[in-house]
């Protein structure tokens, strides 16, 4: 599948600006926006800033803490990163959605408490920093030096997983009894095969993305995090399509209103 913008670049303004009035059309208050400090994503981040406080859309950060093989970034370019946010985007209308802007630590199963503890303790203050563990255990080794926990789960499938509404539960009441935010997740479908993989949960014309939203909702989330906007490679995209249209925007849409 295809966007129905076309072949499109992540800093093109005008596709920017669609995407947010699309996702505000179904509901949606916010994008989280994977990034990195880079020159490039650096730009992008500050055009996608503008137009989403023109439009009083909120915005929150995945920090993507490993690299391309998938190995932990060294934690000074992590810091400095996150000092580099802070300094140049915390106080910018379109964090605002709390107390503090949240920013996602991605992969931090990779880091030890410690590691963790030293990029978050002196910036929590600025920050709301949340882990991104996959299970209880992960989470609570983590739990000290964190705001919550993001789980980022694309490829479950729920018609053959057990326990997997008790798993979001049981995380999200353990985020809570430590006073953090929990993100869980709900996708619309998943096929790994475009990228090397095997694992394919067909969407079933709505019916995978309605189930995963309400088993997303019986955790008590402060967000949902829906899996995702554009992830065309993942097959988990509800961003307008060639093919499916503006099916699963229209679902969120019933959902919402």
């Amino acid at each position: 599948d295809y966007p129905l913008l076309g072949r499109y670049t992540s800093d093109d303004e005008a596709v920017m600006r669609q995407h947010i009035e699309w996702a505000k059309s179904a509901g949606l208050e916010g994008f989280i926006v994977s990034w990195k400090s880079t020159d490039l994503l650096n730009q992008r981040l500050d055009v996608l800033t503008d137009l989403a406080e023109e439009q009083n859309f909120q915005l929150q950060i995945i920090y993507q803490g490993l690299d391309f093989e998938r190995n932990p970034l060294p934690v000074d370019i992590i810091a400095s990163d996150l000092d580099y946010f802070i300094e140049n985007f915390a106080q910018r209308k379109a964090f605002s959605l709390f107390s503090r802007p949240v920013v996602i630590l991605s992969g931090t199963w990779e880091f030890t408490p410690q590691e963790v503890n030293e990029l978050t303790q002196y910036r929590r203050q600025d920050l709301l920093i949340l882990a991104s563990e996959r299970n209880l255990d992960g989470y609570n080794r983590l739990a000290h030096a964190v705001d919550g926990n993001a789980y980022y789960w694309s490829s479950v499938n729920p018609d053959t997983f057990p326990g997997y509404r008790e798993k979001l539960v049981e995380m999200g009441a353990a985020v809570h009894q430590n006073g953090g935010l929990w993100i869980p997740p709900a996708a619309p479908g998943f096929d790994a095969r475009l990228i090397g993989g095997t694992t394919v949960v067909e969407r079933k014309d709505g019916d995978t993305f309605r189930v995963q939203i309400n088993t997303a909702l019986s955790s008590s989330p402060d967000i949902l995090g829906i899996i995702s906007w554009n992830e065309f490679s993942e097959n988990s995209h509800i961003e307008p399509s060639e093919e499916i249209g503006a099916r699963y925007l229209n679902i969120l849409s019933e959902i919402n209103h």
